[in-house]
């Protein structure tokens, strides 16, 4: 397990060649979270097996029909996703390569189904490469018999890198939490002080909403803009039956304001949203004029928050805490803000959760118990 950049693709590549090219395995799986995922990192990638091959005439031939990699030798790799752990029922390997294991959103199951499989050759190995994240999934994995972990840091891997990348992730990201999990590949648990604890945001997850009374996006604008500005924030998520769903997290850094509006109208016509919620504590009437500029062809309702950032979470935590909130699949690093936000030493701007807030208030305010309204209607105020 690694931080970003930490040269984990290509250290899965390099293993997984050299058992096939030698001639130790001769049937693989390829598991990445999505099937876009093996062809595009594990595959096609910089760092994927097609290219760190350096004799052109020997690097392995990709066929998409039937999602075969296959080697100058006969060997063979069969590409699966993530999403799906019924595929790999039936075929059988002598070796597999995980990507990104540490974010499947059916871990367990996609685990269990895949060592039913490696049943072939003398000792069927499987090679897992990962940011770590705290899920009682992967946390078991790394204790189980037989694991071997490898723990590497980006700067082990400066000098594969742009020139003053590892530099400027320290600078902007220090000791905090977030550095220490996406930079050094350190496996935290929930941060002390924090809002949101995973558990609780694991207990309600769902693969696939229910038929939904209302969707909106949610959006959180950067008060600057370029490269160095805060991201954006854009949630979008439904009401069901009293429970809200988070369908998808759409927010991106170092946008312009048309940039990020285009985007979150881009996202609310994907999901069928009604309306959209902006925050106009930074840019007043501006929010609305440049979403409607940008194509927004549903209402655009402004909010104002009243009280700090913290203090508007706070609600929505306990929702979350009473199983009034789920998330569909896997929000990585929207969970991760979640997860750091109010513990100390958190840093940075909360656009993601301030976007979520904004989102979970516009949805459950209404109809949902006065408890609820009155909770959730006291921390934001609509805009005249």
């Amino acid at each position: 397990m690694g931080g970003r950049g930490a040269g984990k693709t290509r250290a899965g590549a390099e293993w997984l060649r050299w058992s096939m090219i030698h001639g130790r395995c001769h049937r693989a799986a390829l598991v990445g979270p999505a099937l876009h995922d093996v062809r595009e990192v594990m595959i096609d990638g910089p760092s994927g097996l097609k290219w760190i091959e350096p004799l052109k005439c020997r690097r392995p031939h990709y066929s998409p029909s039937r999602r075969i990699l296959s080697f100058d030798n006969g060997a063979e790799a069969h590409v699966f996703s993530a999403e799906d752990p019924d595929s790999l029922r039936g075929p059988q390997f002598d070796v597999a390569w995980c990507d990104e294991i540490a974010a499947w959103m059916r871990g367990q199951a996609v685990w269990d189904t895949l060592q039913m499989g490696l049943r072939l050759g003398a000792d069927p190995r499987v090679m897992a490469t990962t940011t770590p994240r705290p899920t009682d999934f992967f946390k078991g994995l790394l204790t189980g018999p037989g694991t071997l972990v490898r723990q590497a840091s980006m700067a082990e891997n400066a000098e594969n890198l742009s020139d003053g990348f590892v530099a400027a992730m320290q600078a902007a990201y220090g000791g905090s939490a977030l550095a220490r999990q996406e930079i050094h590949g350190e496996l935290l648990e929930d941060a002390e002080g924090a809002l949101f604890r995973r558990q609780m945001i694991d207990a309600a997850r769902v693969s696939a909403p229910p038929m939904l009374e209302d969707v909106i996006v949610a959006v959180d604008p950067p008060a600057t803009s370029g490269p160095a500005a805060d991201a954006c924030g854009i949630i979008a998520a439904g009401v069901r039956d009293g429970v809200a769903y988070v369908l998808a997290d759409a927010s991106a850094p170092g946008l312009r304001p048309l940039d990020w509006a285009r985007r979150a109208v881009a996202v609310c016509r994907e999901v069928g949203a009604r309306e959209i919620i902006a925050e106009s504590n930074q840019g007043g009437e501006m929010v609305r004029q440049v979403l409607e500029s940008a194509g927004a062809d549903v209402p655009v309702r402004l909010v104002h928050a009243q009280l700090g950032k913290r203090a508007r979470a706070a609600p929505v935590a306990t929702l979350y805490e009473q199983g009034r909130v789920a998330h569909v699949g896997l929000l990585p690093t929207l969970e991760d803000q979640m997860c750091q936000f109010g513990a100390e030493g958190f840093r940075g701007s909360p656009d993601r959760v301030d976007a979520l807030v904004w989102a979970i208030w516009a949805l459950l305010q209404q109809g949902n118990g006065p408890w609820v309204r009155v909770l959730l209607s006291a921390l934001i105020l609509p805009d005249p």
